[in-house]
């Protein structure tokens, strides 16, 4: 970590003067990044808005990495807390634009030829500017009208810069810090750095755009803009440019005679068809990124960045919604279990407290009414309080339908995604438990199976040779021990004074049977062995107990 920290002294140590100077001496010093504690704040007290207000200065002040380290990081309310992660939704791309001549030079460097042959026209000034680029307006020879993304020059090196020493950071803190090994800051921190090189690279967003173009294809309701891959590389994006009104501009959308319900309806309709048929959406739907062309059509701009789900976490996900519909607690924590999201360390009684204290809150209010971004927020915040964590594109998905929801209280207050989403829900399951779909299911289990059975002979000789070799090791690791050899205990107690009460009794009864039977003294030498041999048995079942009760595990 320190050989990398003095290759990029000059940018780490602007990085701790940015948390320095907004109030954060106190967590440099916990974390040995700083000798001592900066004097005037040792005793301030903050509460969590106030550090959430702190921590977005300071990543607005730090540039496009830590904007972008923000922006992803308020989506995740599963690992932070409500109040910071509102903060950092906040966080605006607030750069200056750069000059055309840089313009003009990234382009005819990334497409190999003059400016003036490959294009008719350009706008030299730039249509919007974002930490990682700014859009200009052209026209091709063919006279098509079309918006040019460009990326900022040098920013690549500054943002590697930027992760390699978050990923310091990161390792220092999951060393230091319990709840930063639980959190897997380093995960987390891997997860945002392959996400933000996605987005350096161009490409990619021309390729989720047309692969989200292709889920619509049939449907005149929804555009996506062309991509011009003959003007694009990984760091120049030309597309089709779209006319359009902004979503949120409601009284441009009234004046044009707009239909909002429809408008709503569809959007919602589009978001839902992408997550819970596609299983591929747009992870950003804010109001900049969603325009509204002539007949209502919706128009996605942007695709930066995507969200996936497997066919098995949109199960999950509906599932997660039908079983708080219906009050079925248990069932909400099944799902949380087969997702793997809840181990051994988990207090399942607290957990289902807080979740029946969730469902109560929406016990006979009417679908329409529940909010289902409010929702997901407060099970984002029940896992974040029991140390569940939430999948990466789960995640994603939460912030879109937030964000998505917003949306539609201004174009109609009335709507519910709630509502919208049931059927979807319902689709989903019943696809799942579809005859075709289980048959396809256990043939590829049977499959599965069979390849690891195939496998089986060669793995049972690796596992001989590696026996004979004296090279065999078994790492058990079983939680909470103690008590666990505490039960094992206890139980082995009770089998014994099961068994020794058994014997008593048989002994005795056999004895005093066969007695009767041959009409017989119980004298044996002259020796009364059945009074003598109850004494002794007696005796040590006396012993037993107290023994077992002696080691307080009876």
């Amino acid at each position: 970590m320190f050989r990398r920290r003095m290759k990029h002294t000059q940018r780490f140590q602007e990085i701790l003067n940015g948390f320095f100077k907004n109030g954060f001496s106190h967590f440099l010093f916990r974390i040995g990044l700083i000798e001592r504690r900066h004097k005037k704040e040792e005793n301030v007290n903050m509460n969590m808005k106030d550090i959430g207000m702190r921590l977005r200065k300071t990543f607005q002040e730090l540039g496009p990495t830590f904007i972008k380290l923000g922006q992803i990081a308020s989506s995740r309310r599963d690992l932070i807390p409500e109040e910071i992660a509102t903060e950092l939704e906040k966080l605006q791309d607030d750069v200056q634009s750069f000059s055309f001549s840089e313009v003009r030079s990234i382009m005819e460097a990334e497409l190999g030829d003059s400016l003036e042959n490959l294009l008719e026209q350009v706008n030299e000034t730039p249509l919007a500017t974002a930490s990682i680029g700014q859009v200009h307006i052209a026209q091709t020879f063919a006279g098509e009208e079309v918006a040019i993304k460009i990326q900022r020059p040098d920013i690549q090196p500054t943002i590697e810069t930027d992760l390699e020493i978050l990923h310091d950071l990161a390792r220092l803190l999951e060393d230091r810090f319990t709840w930063a090994r639980t959190y897997r800051i380093r995960e987390m921190i891997e997860e945002f750095s392959y996400s933000l090189r996605d987005e350096l690279n161009y490409s990619v967003e021309g390729r989720n755009a047309e692969r989200i173009a292709n889920q619509f294809r049939d449907d005149e309701t929804v555009h996506i803009p062309k991509i011009y891959w003959d003007l694009s590389t990984k760091k120049v994006l030309t597309m089709e440019m779209i006319h359009g009104i902004k979503v949120t501009h409601i009284d441009t959308l009234d004046e044009k005679g707009y239909d909002r319900n429809v408008i709503a309806e569809r959007i919602t309709n589009a978001m839902f068809v992408q997550i819970l048929e596609n299983g591929f959406f747009h992870g950003d739907p804010h109001p900049g990124n969603i325009y509204i062309m002539p007949n209502n059509v919706i128009a996605f701009l942007d695709f930066g960045m995507v969200g996936r789900l497997s066919d098995e976490l949109k199960y999950n996900f509906a599932t997660l919604i039908i079983h708080l519909q219906r009050g079925n607690i248990k069932g909400m924590i099944k799902t949380f279990t087969s997702m793997g999201l809840i181990d051994g360390t988990t207090d399942r009684d607290s957990l289902y407290r807080d979740l029946e204290h969730l469902q109560a809150t929406y016990y006979d209010i009417a679908l329409k009414d529940i909010s289902l971004g409010g929702v997901i927020a407060e099970i984002f915040s029940i896992a974040y309080a029991h140390e569940v964590q939430i999948p990466n594109d789960i995640t994603i998905l939460g912030k879109a339908i937030l964000t998505m929801e917003e949306i539609m209280k201004k174009l109609n207050p009335t709507f519910s995604i709630m509502k919208a989403v049931e059927p979807f829900g319902e689709k989903l399951m019943k696809a799942r438990f579809h005859p075709k779909n289980i048959a396809k299911e256990s043939l590829d289990q049977i499959m599965e199976n069979a390849e690891i059975l195939s496998e089986l002979p060669k793995d049972m000789k690796d596992i001989a040779s590696t026996v004979k070799k004296g090279k065999l090791h078994f790492d058990i690791n079983v939680t909470d021990m103690q008590s666990f050899l505490k039960r094992l205990d206890r139980i082995s107690n009770r089998l014994s004074f099961s068994i020794i009460l058994l014997s008593f009794s048989i002994l005795m009864v056999g004895l005093i049977i066969g007695a009767s039977i041959s009409g017989q003294t119980n004298l044996l030498f002259r020796i009364p062995v059945i009074e003598i041999g109850s004494v002794i048995a007696t005796l040590m079942f006396l012993f037993m107990i107290f023994t077992i009760i002696r080691s307080g595990r009876m």
